[in-house]
C-alpha cells in the first residue's frame, strides 16, 4: 500500500554530479524526498554527504548501481519504495557519450551507450511504472540532447541513442494517460557536467548550460503549469 501522508519523491539515475546532483539538491530544497543511483562508489559517498547537509538522511537514499543491469535497477527502485514510500517522479538522466567517428567506434562502444542511454531508462521506467499507477500518478523526466536535431562529427551516435528517448517518453505519455502518468522530454544543449569537460575540455563557457538551469526545468513538470501536459519536448539552451 502507497503511504498518501509520506513525502513527495524524486527518483534520479545518474545522481552524484552534474545535472543529476543539481536535480537531487532542487527537490530537496523544495520539500521532496530523493532517491539516486551511481556506479562510482566514492563519487556517490560525497554526493551523500552533501545532499543529507540539506534535509537529513532519513530523506536521502543514494544506491550504488548500474543501470545497465535490469536487475540493480530493479533493486534500486525496490529499496526507494521499501525506504520512501513512493516516487512522484523518475528523472532518467545517466547516460554515457560513445564518441567518435563511424569508422572508429566498436560494437562494444555502442552496446555499452545502448545498455545505458536506452535500456537504463527502459528498466528505470518499467520498475517504477507499477508504483506510480498504484499511488494514482506520476512523471517521468527523460534526459534527452540537443544532438538529437544538431549532431556534430563524431556525436551522431549519441544523438541517435537520445532520439530512442524521445520516441520512448512519446510511448510513455500514451500509455500512462490513463493511469495519470505523464512523460517529458528534457532537450538541453552543452551542459556544464565533468562529461562535457572530460570530452571537450575547450568548449566555451559561455556556452554551456549550467546544470541548474536544466534541474529548474525539471522541476516546474511538478508545478500547476504542467498539470495537464505530457509528452512534450522541452529545450534548455542558452
Amino acid at each position: 500500500m502507497i503511504e498518501a501522508n509520506r513525502p513527495p519523491v524524486c527518483l534520479v539515475t545518474g545522481g552524484s554530479s552534474g545535472i543529476g546532483l543539481a536535480t537531487c539538491r532542487l527537490f530537496l530544497e523544495n520539500g521532496y524526498a530523493i532517491a539516486y543511483c551511481g556506479r562510482d562508489g566514492s563519487r556517490l559517498e560525497s554526493s551523500h554527504d552533501q545532499l543529507a547537509s540539506i534535509a537529513g538522511e532519513d530523506k536521502v537514499l543514494a544506491v550504488q548501481a548500474d543501470v545497465g543491469d535490469p536487475d540493480q535497477v530493479d533493486d534500486f527502485v525496490s529499496q526507494t519504495r521499501e525506504q520512501l514510500h513512493r516516487i512522484d517522479i523518475v528523472v532518467n538522466n545517466a547516460g554515457v557519450v560513445p564518441f567518435g567517428m563511424i569508422t572508429e567506434l566498436t560494437h562494444a562502444d555502442l552496446q555499452h551507450s545502448m545498455d545505458i542511454n536506452i535500456g537504463g531508462t527502459f528498466s528505470t521506467t518499467k520498475a517504477a511504472w507499477p508504483i506510480m499507477k498504484e499511488q494514482g500518478g506520476g512523471i517521468f523526466a527523460n534526459i534527452s540532447s540537443l544532438a538529437v536535431v544538431d549532431p556534430f562529427v563524431g556525436n551522431g551516435t549519441y544523438g541517435a541513442s537520445k532520439a530512442w528517448i524521445e520516441a520512448f517518453t512519446n510511448t510513455i505519455a500514451q500509455e500512462g494517460a490513463d493511469d495519470n502518468i505523464r512523460a517529458f522530454t528534457i532537450r538541453p544543449g552543452a551542459v556544464e557536467t565533468p562529461m562535457l569537460r572530460r570530452l571537450f575540455p575547450d568548449f566555451p563557457a559561455d556556452q554551456a548550460v549550467s546544470p541548474d538551469a536544466v534541474a529548474r526545468q525539471i522541476h516546474e513538470l511538478t508545478g500547476p503549469e504542467y498539470l495537464n501536459r505530457s509528452g512534450e519536448i522541452l529545450t534548455v539552451s542558452k
